[in-house]
């Protein structure tokens, strides 16, 4: 695959992955178990805009919308809720705590939604499903990235209510983890900090710890907006909209077994931070909609009232 993205020189090696201390979350309520994901057929998931269009004669069909957004962008509209409570029903890590296996239903946001608008790349970056994510991407490169494109980074509440749907699922196929929907909980080999920081051997330690999917391939990791391999694949780096301890944060996981959950946000990396596992996507604002002005009604009273 073309690599569209160059490598710094140097990287911010942290001494934890995702998951572990030095990582922080806002957890999200579990949701009610939804469907899978829509295919041809099947009724649209929350966020789906549809419209009817009746011809004369004819059966009314639906027929999507004209969306607000770029080609290869998925449009989302709906309201996030900065803050619900989260319990875990069972525990894969007992003692860690860090995968959950299954979730109680969803209860009531807990604050005030903020209700949002946006676009966001269908698949991970290079936004190109069959094709595998790019990885060693820092925070400043994937920004830069995204700007080339007319784009910007996802901010981590636009990414959140993506992945998690109206509903506020803790995994975008439902509440139960399954390790089959996402590329998620594969064996994880432990990567060598010194060969990944020396570009003479970068390549080939990259490639001995490669468990990336091509994008797409997971047909049951689709959110309820219908945007792909948002938990596991790749971490992404968002806009940590509190900016502390950095103004990068990651989102959704990567392949090996670690949280994979909508909600959790990694803080612990700096924006010049760059690894194995590493990669982004990008969001944009949606267009406005036009509005046809109504023209003003005849007026039909009296002269002289």
């Amino acid at each position: 695959m073309k690599r569209t993205v160059g490598f710094l020189g140097a990287f911010a090696m942290a001494a934890t992955l995702f998951g572990a201390a030095g990582a922080s979350s806002v957890e999200g309520v579990a949701q009610a178990e939804e469907g899978g994901p829509t295919r041809p057929g099947d009724a649209p998931r929350d966020g789906a805009k549809i419209v009817t269009v009746g011809i004369k004669g004819s059966t009314t069909s639906p027929v999507s919308a004209p969306s607000a957004c770029a080609a290869g962008m998925v449009e989302v509209e709906g309201d996030f809720c900065p803050y619900v409570e989260q319990k875990c029903l069972r525990w894969l890590d007992p003692d860690t705590k860090m995968r959950c296996a299954e979730f109680a239903p969803t209860g009531e946001c807990a604050t005030r939604a903020v209700h949002k608008h946006f676009c966001i790349d269908q698949y991970e970056y290079p936004n190109e499903p069959g094709a595998k994510p790019v990885v060693m991407s820092t925070w400043n490169q994937a920004r830069t990235q995204c700007s080339v494109q007319g784009k910007r980074l996802c901010v981590e509440s636009e990414w959140t209510l993506a992945c998690e749907g109206q509903e506020r699922l803790p995994y975008p196929y439902g509440y139960a983890r399954n390790a089959d929907a996402c590329n998620i909980d594969k064996p994880h080999p432990a990567p060598n900090e010194h060969l990944i920081a020396d570009p003479r051997t970068r390549d080939a330690e990259v490639a001995r710890l490669d468990q990336r999917d091509p994008s797409g391939s997971k047909e049951a990791c689709v959110s309820p907006f219908g945007v792909h391999d948002m938990t596991g694949n790749v971490d992404e780096w968002v806009v940590n909209e509190s900016g502390r301890p950095y103004k990068s944060g990651l989102k959704g996981g990567y392949w090996g077994p670690v949280r994979d959950r909508c909600r959790p946000m990694t803080t612990a990396h700096d924006e010049n931070f760059a690894f194995y596992q590493v990669g982004f996507r990008c969001c944009g604002d949606a267009a406005a909609a036009v509005t046809t002005p109504k023209p003003p009604e005849e007026d039909r009273s009296a002269p002289g009232i």
